[in-house]
């Protein structure tokens, strides 16, 4: 297993994936089939990402098969270029085999390289082996957005959690 930064020739692979997470995982932001992402999109926000100083996608790879992924979405206004907002999905083949972990490592090398100094996310506070992972990577939990997410019509909270590097 190793992780490197996507490239404009992942897109079709990184919408497979995309769309594995989010049919496979009930507490994502999107659920099964709920956007379209489409290898086109995906090549622009790749290319978008490439040009960025403070943005990247980073891609966790076992034998050619994409295991999971992280977005760095930095701040693209001169007061918030220090920070980052982070999303992470992890195929559900390879969910409690340090994926998460190894992928969060790699994000931070890259991160104090930009650098950036502060590191966003948000979670569910129902999902537990997140939030565990997001805590053992030094995350802290910022506050509480209640009533954040709506899933089956049922209301869940998120932490706000953040990390200064």
């Amino acid at each position: 297993m190793f992780v490197r930064e996507c490239n404009i020739d992942d897109a079709e692979n990184l919408v497979q994936l995309i769309g594995k997470v989010e049919s496979s995982s009930e507490f994502m932001m999107f659920g099964a089939g709920e956007r379209s992402v489409t290898p086109e999109g995906q090549r622009k926000m790749i290319s978008h990402f490439q040009s960025s100083p403070n943005s990247t996608i980073l891609l966790a790879e076992n034998n050619n098969n994409l295991a999971g992924y992280l977005v760095v979405i930095g701040g693209d206004v001169k007061r918030k270029q220090h920070s980052a907002l982070v999303v992470i999905g992890i195929n559900e083949k390879f969910r409690g085999q340090g994926v998460g972990t190894l992928l969060f490592e790699e994000m931070e090398r890259w991160a104090k390289d930009v650098p950036l100094n502060r590191l966003e996310l948000t979670v569910v506070c129902e999902n537990l082996s997140a939030v565990h992972l997001y805590k053992k990577m030094g995350f802290q939990v910022e506050g509480t957005k209640r009533n954040s997410l709506c899933i089956d019509g049922k209301y869940f909270d998120e932490f706000y959690m953040g990390k200064i590097i």
